[in-house]
């Protein structure tokens, strides 16, 4: 009976797709949520309409601001950005007021109800991501989020709850949502066969003389 029992739990385990995932160590973000070309800057001005937009970091880390002209960004820390912008609207604004957010521009490729391209905030967790391209679809496994750059897997099995800032996730990496296997489609099916065979084994064991 010891043993029936620990086959049943094995094979309950396999198709709930229990599988213990890869251990993966934690990236340092960004300093200060820093921009790299290829990011967004998304500025944001008080009651400033026009001066206030998406500006793209340029291969040479620049970005071209409304009224400014050029301005390098990449690398610098977004508070001590902010305070130089700020400076720089002063001379033509009264009081300005100035919210800046880096965006990285991510691909969600694979099992996603909406694939492509996403400016996103590096303060998301991949759930939020993933909620931006419709979730998963039907045949879409969420414990088979792998991390992709430049063709290469960089991180596997990913967690739903970490922030791209954790992963380090840059623009231009994919977020690639693999499929359900075969076990985890049809879990429900295998339980129900498993429990309907352990009960007959179970009533055929009792019934013995």
């Amino acid at each position: 009976m010891v043993t029936l029992f620990r086959i049943m739990a094995l094979l309950a385990a396999l198709a709930l797709g229990h599988a213990p995932a890869r251990g993966q160590a934690a990236a340092e973000p960004d300093s200060m949520g820093a921009l790299r070309p290829g990011d967004i800057l998304q500025v944001r001005i008080w009651k400033e309409p026009d001066l206030s937009g998406e500006f793209l970091v340029d291969p040479s880390g620049m970005v071209t601001l409304p009224k400014l002209g050029e301005r390098r960004v990449a690398g610098v820390p977004m508070a001590t950005l902010r305070e130089r912008l700020l400076a720089e609207y002063r001379v033509s604004l009264r009081n300005p007021s100035i919210t800046l957010t880096p965006l990285r521009r991510v691909q969600v490729l694979g099992n996603v109800n909406r694939p492509g391209i996403y400016n996103v905030d590096p303060t998301l967790t991949l759930t939020g991501v993933l909620a931006l391209a419709g979730g998963a679809n039907a045949n879409g496994n969420l414990r088979r989020i792998n991390l992709v750059r430049n063709g290469q897997v960089v991180r596997e099995r990913v967690t739903e709850g970490a922030s791209l800032a954790t992963l380090d996730v840059r623009s231009g990496d994919q977020l690639y949502v693999g499929e359900r296997t075969w076990v985890d489609r049809n879990s429900g099916v295998l339980i129900g066969a498993l429990i309907s065979a352990v009960t007959t084994v179970g009533i055929a064991i009792l019934a013995r003389p």
